[in-house]
């Protein structure tokens, strides 16, 4: 990829802004304390009026603009924005879920997304805006909206809103000079089809191209899958301003979670590195991980996962456990520099550091400066 004047594009050091402007449960559960709810669908469903308030103190409070300079001092260059298809207000399509409420959501992020561009302009941060949430969820997590429902590809209404939605982002913040990219859909589920998705994608490229030149990334997300599903899709010279998007965790599967802590860094400084490696070969479209982090603890994100919760650091003292943090987190970093750049998850939680860049970086896991 490269820049408007013909430049390689700089390499990615970025934080996601979880839990913002989509909330979700684990990262924030003070927000939900009291609540059945499990997601921001379902929150706002409940709470109905008394929803807005809340959400707007949290818009107003979780992140600041002190955090933004916080980051830059640090040498972070990117912020990625997870956002909801409702971010442009109540022109949704119904989903059940919603219950009795037509348009359950709050309305005014749009104004908090505007805010977090002027920001960023005065930091020197780009931003990457994440279509987090699609209508009708496209994953079944919480994250995606409505925990437990994946019905985003079966509706064209649903399809149809999320191509709006980034179309009218684009045109939005087409000359906001902070702007990196557009990120089509985050983690669309395995069992969506890949049909469906890169017709979807290539659907979502056009629609930023109205607006938006090739100096703005178009992302998209494998889809749990294997990139080489996605070998010659979305190249130039049809195609240009294309990056792939990885996500990469181990404590979610079986096999991850009852490795130990040697095995965590071997996987992370040699599949990984690897795996790095080949993508760049086989796909020769630009890669980047847009989420890692150095969680190896399921049970603090287990709204969907079932137990038992063993990890590699849950006998270790606090020596062995910072020991073991750092060389973790330095064995992603190494084999994630091999690829276009990446985006750590998250910011801040309310609950562990381990998924907490902030609380990383001040207790020494991770390094405290990343410029070049």
């Amino acid at each position: 990829m490269q820049t408007a004047n013909g430049n390689a594009a700089p390499k990615i050091r970025g934080v996601n802004l979880g839990s913002w402007l989509v909330l979700e449960k684990w990262m924030v559960p003070s927000l939900f304390e009291g609540l059945a709810a499990t997601d921001e669908t379902t929150w706002c469903a409940e709470l109905g009026a008394a929803a807005e308030p809340r959400l707007r103190r949290h818009w107003d409070t979780f992140i600041t603009e002190a955090d933004f300079a916080w980051l830059a001092a640090r040498g972070i260059n990117a912020v990625r924005i997870p956002l909801g298809h409702w971010i442009f207000g109540p022109d949704y399509p119904y989903h059940r879920a919603y219950g009795e409420a037509r348009h359950p959501f709050v309305t005014g992020g749009i104004a908090v997304l505007d805010r977090a561009f002027d920001w960023a302009a005065r930091h020197g941060l780009r931003v990457v805006l994440d279509l987090h949430a699609a209508p009708g969820c496209q994953n079944g997590f919480d994250n995606g909206g409505i925990k437990d429902v994946c019905e985003w590809h079966t509706q064209a209404d649903y399809r149809e809103h999320s191509l709006s939605v980034l179309e009218r982002l684009a045109e939005r913040y087409r000359d906001r000079p902070a702007l990196h990219a557009i990120e089509v859909l985050n983690e669309p589920r395995w069992d969506v089809p890949t049909d469906y998705l890169t017709a979807y994608n290539a659907d979502a490229y056009a629609r930023i191209r109205r607006h938006c030149g090739p100096q703005i990334a178009v992302v998209f997300h494998d889809g749990f899958r294997s990139h080489r599903e996605y070998i010659g899709v979305m190249q130039p010279p049809a195609f240009e301003g294309v990056v792939f998007d990885i996500h990469r965790y181990q404590c979610f599967e079986r096999a991850d979670l009852d490795m130990d802590i040697h095995g965590h860094i071997r996987k992370s400084a040699g599949e990984w590195r690897d795996e790095a490696d080949t993508i760049r070969r086989d796909l020769r479209l630009p890669t980047w991980v847009g989420e890692w982090s150095l969680g190896l603890d399921l049970k603090v994100v287990s709204l969907w996962a079932p137990g038992p919760y063993n990890h590699a650091l849950e006998h270790m003292d606090a020596l062995q456990e910072n020991a073991a943090y750092r060389a973790y987190a330095a064995a992603q970093l190494l084999s994630f520099e091999r690829l276009a750049g990446w985006f750590f998850w998250s910011y801040k939680t309310e609950t562990t550091p381990a998924w907490c860049f902030r609380d990383c970086v001040e207790r020494g896991w991770l390094p405290d400066d990343f410029r070049a």
